[in-house]
């Protein structure tokens, strides 16, 4: 992992317990040693020391603010990865089925080793190198498919067409073999995929061209662009920049041009702080993005405030933007929505946010195996004004980030049902195609009822807003 990604707000050395035990002033710390060494010496049964010192951590942490933790050595890689959004495996978004219970596969990840292989949604893992998955957790069929680049995994693959899935993974055929029972119809295969290092997409658009790029203008209102981020990560600022060099491109193709912009930040969970100053930096030619306030180094002194402002020049200058929000924005998330409401440079239509304005730093132990997640800043909107929701907040409490006056829209539960299918379908990659077919170059345009105005409200309530003058 970069050092550029660990936000070390007070310590840039390792951390150990060695150099905890020599500056500690109470007496805690040699106790705690104490103690750790008479379990050892004097317990009826041998105790593993890790798991005792993980045990002993998670305790302590549990005394902490929910988003502070210790991460142990095994959980680091993980960790890590979602920090930078890419892992070491085969491309894969997995789901439980609901009907067979088999693990199916969403989509692969475009130009992964999965999909250049030719795994396509709807295919179903059977086995993962001889193992078959059938009452495997899903957390298990991940951690078996990610692996060191190079490293190669056999897959046994089914799929199913028709409308009923295989209930029995017993009953399917052999290899390369089809079976047609009424209108199902089921094929099993075998494949070996051998590992790359895959990058997590987090900028995403209006839905899959043939090729597996983005489609960035709106279908049915092709005036405005849609981009859509999921996590803010190591390579978001340059995903987005590119996002937007494509909808200059795609705009000067259309005959309707470019008349605004909607940036989608609902479930956006957060991620690092330094991508969201990225990203506002981007639509600001100038103003406070977000400030930072820190724990006082003495009593009676304020705290210390440490305030980003943007830089000269902006993207999609004059451009109208309009933000979406709902109560899994969180974090970076609402840094972004706060700092583009406050500058008057974004509308923001949806639910108020989660309510998380809280700054992690992550430090890693003096020996490198397990890093502490801690809170050590808060993070206020330009205004000033509070984002976290703190444990006694309540509805009339100042935190998170609220829609614009009017803006306001919860759609009800199957509503949103109703969007994420819809949003899976247009977001799957296509198979990949056989080498020397001509590309389609369009997308099949949907049936009216099917347009994003149509099916997603908070979606098309952001579009109404875009075209009030």
């Amino acid at each position: 992992m970069p050092k550029r990604n660990l936000l070390l707000l007070f310590l840039t050395t390792a951390i150990c317990i060695v150099a905890w035990m020599a500056r500690d002033r109470t007496g805690h710390s040699h106790r705690f040693a104490e103690v750790m060494a008479t379990i050892d010496r004097s317990y009826f049964e041998s105790v593993d020391q890790r798991e005792l010192f993980a045990a002993s951590m998670n305790g302590l942490f549990a005394q902490l603010d929910e988003h502070s933790a210790f991460i142990s050595g095994g959980q680091q890689k993980e960790f890590e990865s979602l920090l930078d959004l890419q892992f070491g495996g085969i491309g894969l978004e997995l789901s439980v089925d609901p009907h067979s219970h088999a693990i199916c596969v969403i989509t692969p990840v475009l130009d992964s080793p999965a999909w250049r292989a030719g795994i396509a949604a709807g295919d179903c893992i059977t086995a993962i190198d001889g193992r078959e998955t059938s009452g495997m957790p899903l957390s298990e069929v991940v951690d078996r498919l990610r692996g060191g680049p190079g490293t190669a995994v056999e897959l046994q693959l089914t799929t199913v067409t028709g409308e009923q899935r295989s209930k029995s993974q017993s009953a399917l055929p052999a290899d390369g073999a089809s079976e047609i029972q009424g209108q199902r119809q089921a094929t099993r295969r075998t494949l070996k995929v051998v590992r790359e290092v895959v990058k997590i997409e987090s900028v995403l658009g209006d839905r899959r061209r043939p090729d597996g790029l983005w489609e960035w203008l709106l279908e049915g209102d092709s005036e405005i662009a849609l981009i859509r981020i999921t996590s803010f990560g190591d390579h978001t600022l340059a995903d987005l920049q590119r996002a937007i060099d494509d909808i200059h491109l795609q705009a000067i193709n259309s005959t309707a041009g470019l008349r605004g912009m909607i940036l989608d930040l609902r479930g956006n969970p957060g991620g690092l702080l330094t991508s969201a100053v990225e990203v506002c930096d981007l639509f600001l030619e100038n103003g406070v993005i977000v400030s930072t306030r820190g724990r006082a180094v003495a009593a009676g002194n304020s705290p210390p405030l440490d305030v980003r402002r943007a830089t000269p020049g902006s993207l999609l200058a004059g451009i109208p933007i309009v933000v979406l929000i709902d109560g899994m924005t969180a974090s970076a998330g609402e840094i972004i929505a706060a700092c583009l409401q406050d500058n008057g440079r974004a509308k923001v239509v949806g639910s108020r946010s989660f309510g998380k304005g809280t700054v992690q730093s992550i430090l890693p132990l003096g020996d490198g195996d397990g890093l502490i997640k801690l809170t050590t800043s808060e993070y206020l909107r330009p205004s000033m004004a509070n984002i976290h929701r703190r444990p006694d907040a309540d509805d009339a409490s100042v935190w998170g980030v609220s829609p614009d006056r009017g803006c306001e829209i919860v759609p009800t539960g199957q509503t949103l049902e109703a969007v994420a299918a819809w949003r899976r379908v247009r977001d799957t990659v296509p198979v990949l195609q056989t080498p020397g077919t001509l590309p389609v170059e369009k997308v099949a345009a949907s049936p009216a009822t099917m347009l994003p105005r149509n099916i997603d409200p908070v979606l098309s309530q952001a579009m109404d807003v875009l075209q009030q003058p």
